[in-house]
């Protein structure tokens, strides 16, 4: 649990910065649904299994005056110790979206979450796989920064499926790094376990997840579970 509360507290504080900046500049970002975007990013000691999305209600934080306070933002726990964030792009950063911002452009998350996917694809490219290293594919679009968010791409991964119908393993490392290999090729899954504990361990600042993930039947589920969090 200590874990969970230290993980909290750090996001907490970034999305109080993030929703301050858009208190202090209106303009820089547009809250339409056409400006959506999603992210994914780490929850550390999570290890969810199925990947529906749960919201994460009330979130605790506290400003640089020392002040606490509580505010609600479109975040959702997702998968292994992956959450996803809804976000409305801009010139230089993002800003997460809030629960009254779906509501306002008649959204369900889930209906939000196929729009900024669609965005996606639209504003940084469609999702590409080149060849890495030990049989292994890496995946990138226009924007290498939203490279794993192209992991909630299902029309690309279902594409994937059709030519490797036994399944498709990836890992999420880092929030640009997102690679995978063909279920039935255990020297490529072998190569991917190793690979994406080494990104992920060399990456404290932009780093995702430390699972591997199995997408078949349409549908995502925790391949390897996530490595507890160290002290």
């Amino acid at each position: 649990m200590k874990h969970w509360v230290r993980w909290a507290t750090a996001a907490s504080l970034l999305a109080a910065t993030m929703g301050f900046a858009r208190a202090e500049t209106p303009r820089e970002f547009e809250v339409s649904a056409s400006n959506l975007l999603v992210v994914l990013r780490e929850s550390p000691g999570a290890n969810k299994q199925d990947e529906t999305l749960t919201p994460f209600g009330k979130i605790s934080a506290r400003a640089a005056d020392g002040r606490e306070f509580e505010f609600e933002a479109s975040w959702f726990q997702y998968l292994g110790d992956m959450h996803l964030r809804l976000v409305f792009d801009g010139e230089r950063r993002v800003q997460s979206a809030s629960p009254d911002d779906l509501q306002r452009l008649r959204l369900s998350p889930e209906e939000a979450l196929a729009q900024a996917v669609d965005n996606l694809r639209r504003r940084y490219g469609e999702p590409v796989a080149q060849p890495w290293s030990g049989g292994l594919m890496q995946v990138h679009g226009n924007a290498p920064e939203l490279d794993s968010s192209y992991f909630l791409d299902r029309e690309f991964w279902e594409e994937q499926l059709r030519r490797s119908p036994s399944g498709i393993v990836a890992a999420v490392p880092g929030r640009g790094g997102l690679v995978f290999a063909r279920a039935d090729d255990d020297s490529a899954v072998a190569s991917l376990r190793f690979s994406a504990a080494a990104l992920f361990a060399s990456n404290d600042t932009a780093r995702i997840s430390s699972g591997l993930y199995l997408f078949k039947d349409g549908r995502w589920s925790v391949f390897q579970p996530p490595q507890p969090p160290g002290d």
